[in-house]
């Protein structure tokens, strides 16, 4: 069943629908292939191309007695065809329909992906150029720590991005093979040269080595690139969750006319999207951990992935196709309350400024330590209420030695901060 926030696009890759008229478009291109090599007769071949058709129904219904979906496909198939069935799947195993049916799902499902990333990249960067000069506090172990922009946040998630549309075309490369190799991969019952032929009408590659199975290290590093994927989307999630804190207050996902945040609470505007995001996530990366499991199977291959698999691999992209279309809509609609950012920034009277004090006082000739203790005291009263930071350094007499109130005053300049911004924000040009 496809969960009810698939969206209609995505959703239908991952039909039974599909599935079965990938595996009949494989089952036509073997039957083609081996009447153009005199393997069949090609009356065979046009009857399976031509009457060959299926019902879901009628698979399932056969499956409950086979308990084996593709001979429960293939009896049904073989239903319209007649005399000329006997060649359907000539010289076939499953997993050669399978595991081909498989590639071209995930290439569809590749499509529908990469378009919303180059969406979500695309306003990654506006918002990068729009917000590049909008001033914040930077924070590191969620402390206050110097100035930054959101529009370099901005900046930093475009670039990450462009690197997970770099990862899925090395992804989609690798999986974007078919198997057409017989039961052990040894061609015994078939022949590359059918393999070659169908994977060309396909739009496959040949893969240059199988067992009864694709490798699954291809499959894993696809996986293993959804989840890096989702972990980007929570991150930006995650800093807006942060940002939407009460007690910072600096940025909020959107909240509709109508939405209520809490059943007890009225006030609430809770960042529900954001921790959605967050959540799924976590479910990418577990899906991951099943891939690389798949990978060592029993010498030509067992059964023991593809169970998984019916799960993993929807779902990995159901969710990453989900999580995309949230994060768009949170970003283009994201709220920003500059004035808090303003306020936040100065807390405790500019306590980010004191690398800047310190480095200035080590020209003026002070030593590092005794410098540095005398920033860090004034720095830890103003934390504690005693005076700001800037007022605590002006009553140290130390540092009115060696700076003026003038020359103090301009290491709180903002501006000093921001000097390569533009350049940093620059290089989204190349991507």
């Amino acid at each position: 069943m496809i969960p009810r926030y698939t969206t209609k696009e995505m959703g239908a890759v991952w039909t039974e629908e599909n599935k079965f008229r990938k595996w009949l478009d494989i089952e036509k291109a073997v039957a083609l292939a081996q009447a153009n090599l005199g393997i069949i007769p090609k009356k065979a071949a046009d009857d399976i191309i031509k009457k060959s058709k299926f019902e879901i129904s009628k698979i399932n219904e056969i499956e409950e007695k086979t308990n084996h979906d593709v001979i429960a496909f293939l009896t049904n198939v073989s239903s319209y065809i007649g005399e000329s069935s006997r060649y359907l799947h000539y010289g076939l195993t499953s997993s050669d329909i399978g595991d081909s049916s498989l590639s071209l799902q995930i290439l569809e499902a590749i499509e529908i992906i990469e378009k919303k990333m180059k969406r979500l990249l695309d306003i990654l960067k506006s918002q990068s150029k729009k917000y590049s000069r909008t001033v914040m506090v930077g924070r590191t172990h969620g402390i206050h720590a110097e100035p930054t922009t959101l529009g370099l946040k901005f900046c930093i998630y475009a670039f990450e991005m462009s690197r997970n549309l770099e990862r899925l075309k090395q992804a989609r490369e690798n999986i974007g093979y078919g198997k057409i190799s017989g039961a052990v991969g040894t061609y015994a019952n078939t022949s590359p040269e059918v393999e070659e032929k169908v994977c060309k009408i396909l739009g496959l590659k040949p893969s240059p080595a199988s067992t009864q199975i694709l490798q699954r290290d291809r499959h894993a590093q696809l996986i293993s690139v959804l989840a890096i994927c989702g972990a980007t989307l929570e991150k930006i999630a995650l800093e807006i969750r942060n940002l939407q804190r009460t007690d910072v207050n600096e940025a909020e996902e959107p909240f509709s006319k109508g939405q209520k945040g809490s059943s007890a609470m009225p006030h609430k505007k809770n960042p529900i999207i954001c921790e959605r995001i967050c959540g799924l996530a976590r479910v990418l990366r577990a899906n991951s951990i099943t891939a690389l499991e798949n990978i060592a199977l029993w010498h030509e291959r067992d059964i023991s992935h593809s169970s998984a698999e019916r799960i993993i691999v929807p779902d990995s992209f159901i969710l990453l196709d989900y999580m995309l279309e949230k994060l768009i809509f949170v970003i283009s609609g994201l709220i920003v309350i500059e004035s808090n950012m303003k306020r936040n920034l100065m807390k405790y009277g500019g306590i980010i400024f004191s690398q800047r004090v310190l480095l200035e006082l080590i020209k003026k000739g002070m030593r590092r330590e005794d410098a540095y203790a005398l920033i860090q005291g004034a720095a830890l009263k103003a934390w504690n209420d005693e005076g700001d930071f800037k007022e605590n350094l002006l009553k140290e007499k130390k540092i009115l030695a060696l700076l003026s109130k003038k020359e103090l005053e301009e290491l709180f300049d903002v501006k000093y901060h921001l000097r390569y911004v533009d350049k940093i924000i620059g290089r989204l040009e190349s991507i």
